[in-house]
């Protein structure tokens, strides 16, 4: 009898069991991986979901976004969407990610036809990440350029300031309807002739803050546009805090979800401190209640426009962040049986409140702002970087004690862009060393991805930076974003089944989610609808790209949408070649295609066959001889072949890791 051999080896990443013969050597390979990370703690997963949905828009939009759509009454199609748009789709992502333990990649084992998707969502959240952190630059330059006596956008009197310049006070002169030229004289509109009164209003209107020149002329010091040789400059100063900001990403994830889950303790928790403090401070503030006022007061005539409506949706969905691939990964490192319905729901009504209070302090502080000059809120009120970069850093100069304001604020700031973009780093991540099965490379996985995300941020902190940075915004995850979620939405609820769907999470949860029927329907049909008219609403909104007074030029435009588009052609691209590695009939592969693999979902699923029949059809994909031959090639139906049956147990190899204790 031939003899029996038993060998160890290690540093070996498989288990071979092999069976020796005089003849031949056949075996069976079972490749395995390093063990998923999993969070520390429950707190962790929420903190980090929250993290991520509270980001700089709950800061910088949605005030705007309220005041602009009828004040109080703004919050009435706000609620509305959170319920049929953003609750369902967090939930959903939740639920998927967990079920899966996968990330937004390989998670498509549940419909392989629909990989493309995840390939979609890894190419948004990649094209985010690089725009998101120079952002947290600048909030790094303003923060050590805080670290003075006195702010450097205080005043005029810098080598970057222009003429246009406001060197006075200007809130007598406007309190009383005067202008006030740029030499500080004051003149009323009985005192000059018609010209000249068009002449000042011109000149007024052309007046910039210290706060506006210090952000475009100093820390951007922004070309006049594309066509401007000189644009291509790189900004040593901004550089260097992209470089930063890239260094503080690499150690928050470095170790992965342990790392990451110790951070984002203060990255979550930290801004609402902030915000508290600058609340008991903006209430102190003359012209706080006229801020307020014009913030809240309802106007109710405007829920008949269907602006309003379609604001609500767009915010509520940019806002919970869905359709990025970040909630996915971020539940793949769940326990399989938490409670993720109740996280959802605490998530996203905490998201909300968040932005409702937010707007308490910035409209506090823009109150003060537009009592301090003499001019009507609605003349100081902003959004976006205008707000968190112009606006605030100017009334807080306007304060005792600035430098201090100043550094709270641009600290809060931080906290919430690197809360945000942990997360989307962290998806990038996930989705390749998940995809290419090299998890035990993690730490130079995420190496690789800070080093050329940073060295791609690079042209974004050129002169030209602000221009490229605003076609990212505009086009990398908003069109992108909503078609990724249509499509993935029809293809869990309508090919993989919603009943299909509805099982796994009652396998998670121990029950089905309640409402049973809400989940249902909002799923298959009311959440799709929803997503698919935001996006009709945002191309009906379009308007070529522009920053200020210059517009984009057409080419970059077409840039713009190549990139919205590259990231939904992917999934088609990726459907044809899955297809093309498959045999038979074209209508054959696509059904295989549409079954989920065997080793989708947990091993105690895939060993119940009262759960989900994975080959259930309501027609037959071929004859026996196609099916048989599909089988055949499909990896995760491998039979071992009968000849295998009859044979003797000669001999058994094994590898197994070298930490294994034996």
């Amino acid at each position: 009898m031939p003899r029996k051999d038993v060998s160890l080896e290690s540093n070996a990443t498989e288990i071979r069991i092999t069976v020796n013969r005089a003849d031949d050597e056949k075996s069976i390979s079972i490749t395995g991986a390093e063990e998923r990370g999993v969070w520390g703690n429950k707190i962790e997963f929420v903190l980090s979901c929250l993290s991520f949905a509270v980001g700089l828009g709950n800061i910088w939009r949605f005030p705007y976004l309220c005041y602009r759509n009828g004040g109080g009454a703004f919050l009435i199609p706000y609620a509305i969407m959170l319920l049929v748009t953003g609750l369902p789709l967090f939930f959903f992502e939740l639920s998927l990610g967990q079920f899966g333990r996968e990330g937004p990649i390989t998670i498509w084992k549940v419909v392989p036809l629909f990989q493309g998707v995840g390939v979609g969502m890894f190419m948004i959240a990649f094209f985010i990440a690089l725009y998101y952190n120079v952002i947290i630059a600048w909030a790094f330059f303003y923060l050590f350029s805080s670290f003075t006596a006195e702010l450097p956008w205080q005043s005029c009197d810098h080598w970057w300031n222009t003429d246009a310049c406001k060197r006075f006070d200007t809130k007598n002169c406007t309190t009383h309807k005067g202008i006030m030229s740029s030499n500080g004289t004051c003149f009323f509109r009985d005192e000059v002739n018609q010209t000249e009164w068009d002449r000042l209003n011109q000149t007024a209107q052309e007046m910039k803050l210290p706060a506006d020149e210090f952000f475009h002329n100093f820390m951007l010091g922004i070309s006049q546009g594309f066509h401007d040789d000189d644009g291509h400059t790189l900004q040593w100063h901004l550089s260097l805090c992209l470089v930063l900001s890239w260094v503080v990403v690499f150690f928050g994830l470095f170790k992965g979800v342990t790392s990451m889950g110790k951070a984002v303790y203060f990255t979550a928790l930290f801004p609402y401190t902030v915000l508290i403090i600058l609340f008991a401070r903006a209430v102190t503030l003359p012209g706080y209640v006229d801020g307020i006022t014009f913030y809240i007061t309802p106007q109710w005539d405007k829920l008949l426009k269907a602006r309003v409506w379609g604001d609500a949706a767009m915010q509520i969905f940019f806002s919970l962040g869905p359709c990025w691939g970040g909630l996915i990964t971020l539940a793949s490192y769940n326990k399989f049986n938490n409670n993720c319905l109740r996280d959802a729901i605490f998530i996203c009504v905490a998201n909300c409140c968040t932005s409702f209070f937010s707007g308490f302090v910035i409209f506090g502080i823009v109150g003060f702002m537009a009592h301090s000059m003499g001019v009507p809120v609605a003349d100081v009120a902003a959004q976006g970087a205008g707000l968190a970069f112009v606006a605030y850093p100017e009334a807080v100069a306007r304060l005792p004690l600035s430098p201090l304001w100043s550094i709270l604020f641009f600290v809060m700031l931080l906290t919430l862009g690197l809360g945000s973009q942990f997360t989307i780093v962290q998806t990038v991540i996930t989705c390749l060393v998940d995809f290419l099965g090299i998890r035990r490379h993690y730490k130079k996985t995420c190496t690789v991805v800070c080093m050329v995300g940073c060295a791609i941020g690079l042209i974004m902190c050129t002169r030209h930076g602000m221009y490229i940075l605003q076609l990212l915004d505009n086009y990398s995850g908003t069109y992108s974003a909503l078609m990724i979620g249509c499509i993935e939405l029809i293809a869990l609820c309508w090919v993989y089944g919603v009943d299909n769907f509805m099982e796994d999470i009652k396998m998670m949860l121990g029950k089905t989610p309640f409402p049973y029927y809400y989940w249902k329907i909002v799923w298959q049909f009311i959440t799709p609808l929803s997503v698919f008219i935001i996006l009709i609403f945002t191309f009906l909104d379009y308007s070529p790209t522009e920053y200020g007074p210059y517009k984009f030029p057409v080419w970059a435009d077409v840039l713009g949408w190549l990139i919205s588009f590259s990231c939904v052609l992917v999934v088609p691209i990726r459907a044809c070649w899955l297809m093309a590695g498959k045999s038979g009939p074209l209508w054959a592969r696509v059904q295989q295609l549409c079954r989920p693999d065997a080793d989708w979902g947990p091993a105690r699923r895939r060993t119940d066959d009262s759960v989900l029949n994975y080959i259930d059809s309501k027609t037959p994909l071929a004859n026996d001889d196609e099916q048989h031959e599909m089988d055949r090639e499909s990896p995760y139906l491998t039979r071992v072949s009968e000849e295998w049956e009859d044979e003797e147990d000669d001999g058994l190899q094994m590898k197994v890791p070298s930490n294994a204790k034996i």
